[in-house]
Protein backbone atom coordinates (compact mmCIF):
# COMPACT_ATOMS: atom_id res chain seq x y z
CA UNK A 1 0.00 0.00 0.00
CA UNK A 2 2.82 2.40 0.85
CA UNK A 3 4.59 1.65 -2.43
CA UNK A 4 1.37 2.26 -4.33
CA UNK A 5 0.86 5.60 -2.61
CA UNK A 6 4.44 6.66 -3.32
CA UNK A 7 4.02 5.69 -6.97
CA UNK A 8 0.79 7.67 -7.24
CA UNK A 9 2.41 10.64 -5.51
CA UNK A 10 5.32 10.53 -7.94
CA UNK A 11 3.02 10.34 -10.96
CA UNK A 12 1.10 13.32 -9.63
CA UNK A 13 4.16 15.50 -9.05
CA UNK A 14 6.47 14.78 -11.98
CA UNK A 15 4.82 17.17 -14.45
CA UNK A 16 4.64 20.17 -12.04
CA UNK A 17 8.29 19.60 -11.11
CA UNK A 18 9.32 19.56 -14.78
CA UNK A 19 7.30 22.71 -15.52
CA UNK A 20 8.79 24.54 -12.54
CA UNK A 21 12.29 23.54 -13.65
CA UNK A 22 11.62 24.79 -17.19
CA UNK A 23 10.21 28.04 -15.79
CA UNK A 24 13.23 28.45 -13.49
CA UNK A 25 15.83 28.14 -16.26
CA UNK A 26 13.80 29.95 -18.93
CA UNK A 27 13.21 33.00 -16.71
CA UNK A 28 16.71 33.15 -15.23
CA UNK A 29 18.22 36.58 -15.80
CA UNK A 30 14.90 38.05 -16.98
CA UNK A 31 14.85 41.86 -17.10
CA UNK A 32 11.18 42.21 -18.03
CA UNK A 33 9.20 44.13 -15.39
CA UNK A 34 6.12 42.04 -16.20
CA UNK A 35 7.74 38.58 -16.19
CA UNK A 36 10.37 38.48 -13.43
CA UNK A 37 12.51 35.43 -12.85
CA UNK A 38 11.07 32.55 -10.89
CA UNK A 39 13.88 32.94 -8.37
CA UNK A 40 12.81 36.50 -7.55
CA UNK A 41 9.14 35.46 -7.45
CA UNK A 42 9.84 32.69 -4.94
CA UNK A 43 12.00 35.02 -2.85
CA UNK A 44 9.15 37.55 -2.73
CA UNK A 45 6.66 34.75 -2.03
CA UNK A 46 8.72 33.66 0.98
CA UNK A 47 8.88 37.25 2.22
CA UNK A 48 5.15 37.89 1.79
CA UNK A 49 3.59 34.52 2.65
CA UNK A 50 6.03 32.57 4.83
CA UNK A 51 6.42 35.23 7.49
CA UNK A 52 4.28 35.91 10.59
CA UNK A 53 2.76 38.96 8.85
CA UNK A 54 1.18 36.65 6.26
CA UNK A 55 -1.58 35.76 8.71
CA UNK A 56 -3.00 39.26 8.20
CA UNK A 57 -3.97 38.29 4.67
CA UNK A 58 -4.22 34.51 4.90
CA UNK A 59 -6.54 34.09 7.90
CA UNK A 60 -9.30 36.44 6.63
CA UNK A 61 -9.32 34.54 3.33
CA UNK A 62 -9.56 31.16 5.04
CA UNK A 63 -12.35 32.35 7.34
CA UNK A 64 -14.29 33.81 4.43
CA UNK A 65 -13.78 30.69 2.34
CA UNK A 66 -14.79 28.33 5.13
CA UNK A 67 -17.95 30.29 5.98
CA UNK A 68 -19.29 30.57 2.45
CA UNK A 69 -18.30 27.04 1.50
CA UNK A 70 -19.86 25.49 4.62
CA UNK A 71 -23.15 27.27 3.97
CA UNK A 72 -23.15 26.09 0.34
CA UNK A 73 -22.50 22.45 1.28
CA UNK A 74 -25.12 22.38 4.04
CA UNK A 75 -27.82 24.18 2.06
CA UNK A 76 -27.03 22.38 -1.20
CA UNK A 77 -27.00 18.99 0.48
CA UNK A 78 -30.22 19.56 2.43
CA UNK A 79 -32.19 21.01 -0.48
CA UNK A 80 -30.74 18.39 -2.83
CA UNK A 81 -31.96 15.55 -0.60
CA UNK A 82 -35.40 17.15 -0.40
CA UNK A 83 -35.69 17.63 -4.17
CA UNK A 84 -34.23 14.20 -4.84
CA UNK A 85 -36.80 12.44 -2.69
CA UNK A 86 -39.83 14.54 -3.75
CA UNK A 87 -39.90 14.15 -7.53
CA UNK A 88 -42.87 16.50 -8.09
CA UNK A 89 -41.09 19.32 -6.25
CA UNK A 90 -37.88 18.75 -8.20
CA UNK A 91 -39.71 18.80 -11.54
CA UNK A 92 -41.46 22.05 -10.57
CA UNK A 93 -38.23 23.79 -9.56
CA UNK A 94 -35.89 22.33 -12.21
CA UNK A 95 -36.33 25.22 -14.72
CA UNK A 96 -35.54 27.79 -12.02
CA UNK A 97 -32.52 25.77 -10.86
CA UNK A 98 -31.15 25.52 -14.39
CA UNK A 99 -31.51 29.28 -14.87
CA UNK A 100 -29.82 30.14 -11.58
CA UNK A 101 -26.96 27.66 -11.98
CA UNK A 102 -26.11 29.20 -15.35
CA UNK A 103 -25.40 32.56 -13.68
CA UNK A 104 -21.74 32.83 -12.61
CA UNK A 105 -21.31 33.78 -8.97
CA UNK A 106 -19.20 36.82 -9.82
CA UNK A 107 -21.92 38.07 -12.18
CA UNK A 108 -24.27 38.77 -9.27
CA UNK A 109 -21.64 40.75 -7.36
CA UNK A 110 -23.23 44.16 -8.19
CA UNK A 111 -26.64 42.89 -7.07
CA UNK A 112 -25.25 41.53 -3.82
CA UNK A 113 -23.46 44.83 -3.16
CA UNK A 114 -26.76 46.69 -3.58
CA UNK A 115 -28.63 44.26 -1.32
CA UNK A 116 -26.01 43.51 1.35
CA UNK A 117 -23.37 46.23 1.09
CA UNK A 118 -19.65 45.53 0.85
CA UNK A 119 -19.03 44.01 4.26
CA UNK A 120 -18.39 40.38 5.22
CA UNK A 121 -22.01 39.10 4.93
CA UNK A 122 -22.08 40.03 1.24
CA UNK A 123 -18.85 38.14 0.54
CA UNK A 124 -20.01 35.04 2.39
CA UNK A 125 -23.35 35.11 0.57
CA UNK A 126 -21.59 35.52 -2.79
CA UNK A 127 -19.39 32.47 -2.20
CA UNK A 128 -22.36 30.44 -0.96
CA UNK A 129 -24.42 31.38 -4.03
CA UNK A 130 -21.67 30.45 -6.45
CA UNK A 131 -20.82 27.14 -4.75
CA UNK A 132 -24.24 25.76 -3.89
CA UNK A 133 -25.19 24.53 -7.37
CA UNK A 134 -22.66 21.72 -7.87
CA UNK A 135 -23.53 20.34 -4.43
CA UNK A 136 -27.27 20.73 -4.96
CA UNK A 137 -27.46 19.13 -8.41
CA UNK A 138 -25.05 16.32 -7.59
CA UNK A 139 -27.02 15.53 -4.44
CA UNK A 140 -30.24 15.32 -6.46
CA UNK A 141 -28.61 12.95 -8.94
CA UNK A 142 -27.11 10.89 -6.12
CA UNK A 143 -30.46 10.49 -4.36
CA UNK A 144 -32.18 9.63 -7.63
CA UNK A 145 -29.54 7.01 -8.34
CA UNK A 146 -30.36 4.97 -5.24
CA UNK A 147 -31.94 1.63 -6.06
CA UNK A 148 -35.71 2.11 -5.57
CA UNK A 149 -36.01 -1.48 -4.36
CA UNK A 150 -33.94 -0.61 -1.28
CA UNK A 151 -36.36 2.15 -0.34
CA UNK A 152 -39.38 -0.06 -1.00
CA UNK A 153 -37.98 -2.80 1.22
CA UNK A 154 -37.23 -0.27 3.96
CA UNK A 155 -40.79 1.01 3.79
CA UNK A 156 -42.19 -2.50 3.87
CA UNK A 157 -40.27 -3.14 7.09
CA UNK A 158 -41.73 0.11 8.44
CA UNK A 159 -38.35 1.81 8.77
CA UNK A 160 -38.94 5.48 9.58
CA UNK A 161 -38.05 8.37 7.26
CA UNK A 162 -35.22 9.59 9.52
CA UNK A 163 -33.55 6.18 9.57
CA UNK A 164 -34.01 5.74 5.82
CA UNK A 165 -32.28 9.09 5.37
CA UNK A 166 -29.27 8.24 7.53
CA UNK A 167 -28.96 4.55 6.62
CA UNK A 168 -29.84 4.45 2.92
CA UNK A 169 -30.21 7.85 1.24
CA UNK A 170 -27.18 9.72 2.56
CA UNK A 171 -24.74 6.78 2.31
CA UNK A 172 -25.98 5.95 -1.19
CA UNK A 173 -25.74 9.53 -2.42
CA UNK A 174 -22.48 10.38 -0.62
CA UNK A 175 -20.14 9.74 -3.62
CA UNK A 176 -22.14 12.19 -5.73
CA UNK A 177 -22.34 14.69 -2.87
CA UNK A 178 -18.57 14.64 -2.43
CA UNK A 179 -18.08 15.05 -6.18
CA UNK A 180 -20.21 18.19 -6.10
CA UNK A 181 -18.48 19.50 -2.99
CA UNK A 182 -15.07 19.05 -4.63
CA UNK A 183 -16.16 21.09 -7.65
CA UNK A 184 -17.64 23.72 -5.34
CA UNK A 185 -14.33 24.08 -3.49
CA UNK A 186 -12.53 25.24 -6.64
CA UNK A 187 -15.34 27.69 -7.39
CA UNK A 188 -15.20 29.01 -3.82
CA UNK A 189 -11.53 29.96 -4.15
CA UNK A 190 -12.20 31.89 -7.35
CA UNK A 191 -15.15 33.80 -5.90
CA UNK A 192 -13.24 34.46 -2.66
CA UNK A 193 -10.52 36.31 -4.58
CA UNK A 194 -13.06 38.40 -6.47
CA UNK A 195 -15.06 39.20 -3.34
CA UNK A 196 -11.97 40.36 -1.46
CA UNK A 197 -11.21 42.97 -4.11
CA UNK A 198 -14.39 44.86 -3.15
CA UNK A 199 -14.12 47.05 -0.08
CA UNK A 200 -11.57 44.77 1.53
CA UNK A 201 -8.81 45.56 4.00
CA UNK A 202 -7.17 42.14 3.99
CA UNK A 203 -7.10 38.77 2.31
CA UNK A 204 -5.27 37.28 -0.65
CA UNK A 205 -7.55 38.98 -3.17
CA UNK A 206 -7.02 42.36 -1.54
CA UNK A 207 -3.25 41.79 -1.46
CA UNK A 208 -3.27 40.82 -5.13
CA UNK A 209 -5.25 43.91 -6.14
CA UNK A 210 -3.04 46.20 -4.06
CA UNK A 211 0.12 44.73 -5.59
CA UNK A 212 -1.28 45.25 -9.10
CA UNK A 213 -2.28 48.86 -8.39
CA UNK A 214 1.12 49.65 -6.87
CA UNK A 215 2.89 48.00 -9.81
CA UNK A 216 4.52 45.50 -7.44
CA UNK A 217 4.67 42.84 -10.12
CA UNK A 218 6.87 40.40 -8.18
CA UNK A 219 4.51 40.53 -5.20
CA UNK A 220 1.59 40.02 -7.56
CA UNK A 221 3.19 36.88 -8.99
CA UNK A 222 3.97 35.70 -5.46
CA UNK A 223 0.30 36.07 -4.51
CA UNK A 224 -0.68 34.01 -7.56
CA UNK A 225 1.73 31.28 -6.44
CA UNK A 226 0.20 31.46 -2.95
CA UNK A 227 -3.28 30.99 -4.41
CA UNK A 228 -2.15 27.98 -6.42
CA UNK A 229 -0.56 26.36 -3.39
CA UNK A 230 -3.61 27.11 -1.26
CA UNK A 231 -5.88 25.43 -3.79
CA UNK A 232 -3.56 22.42 -4.01
CA UNK A 233 -3.34 22.00 -0.23
CA UNK A 234 -7.09 22.32 0.21
CA UNK A 235 -7.62 19.75 -2.53
CA UNK A 236 -5.29 17.30 -0.76
CA UNK A 237 -7.12 17.81 2.53
CA UNK A 238 -10.45 17.30 0.80
CA UNK A 239 -9.23 14.08 -0.81
CA UNK A 240 -8.09 12.77 2.57
CA UNK A 241 -11.51 13.56 4.07
CA UNK A 242 -13.30 12.01 1.11
CA UNK A 243 -11.11 8.90 1.27
CA UNK A 244 -11.86 8.44 4.97
CA UNK A 245 -15.61 8.96 4.67
CA UNK A 246 -16.05 6.91 1.49
CA UNK A 247 -13.69 4.10 2.42
CA UNK A 248 -16.64 1.71 2.74
CA UNK A 249 -17.69 2.58 -0.82
CA UNK A 250 -14.28 1.74 -2.27
CA UNK A 251 -14.12 -1.52 -0.32
CA UNK A 252 -17.55 -2.48 -1.67
CA UNK A 253 -16.46 -1.69 -5.22
CA UNK A 254 -13.32 -3.77 -4.79
CA UNK A 255 -15.33 -6.76 -3.58
CA UNK A 256 -17.78 -6.47 -6.47
CA UNK A 257 -14.93 -6.28 -8.98
CA UNK A 258 -13.28 -9.32 -7.38
CA UNK A 259 -16.51 -11.29 -7.71
CA UNK A 260 -16.85 -10.34 -11.36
Amino acid sequence: MNARRLRAFGLELWLPVVLVAVWWFASAGSTSPYFPSLQSILAQFASDWLSPSATRNLLPSLELLASGYAIAVIVGGAVGVLLGTVRALEEATRPLLEILRAIPGVAVLPLFIVLLGIELPMKIALIAFGCVWPVLLNTIDGVRGIEPLLLDVAKSYKIGAARRLTSIILPGASPQIFAGARTALAIAIIIMVVAETVGGTGGIGYFLLTAERNFAITSMWGAIVALGLLGYILNILFRLLEGGVLRWHRLLQSRLEAQL
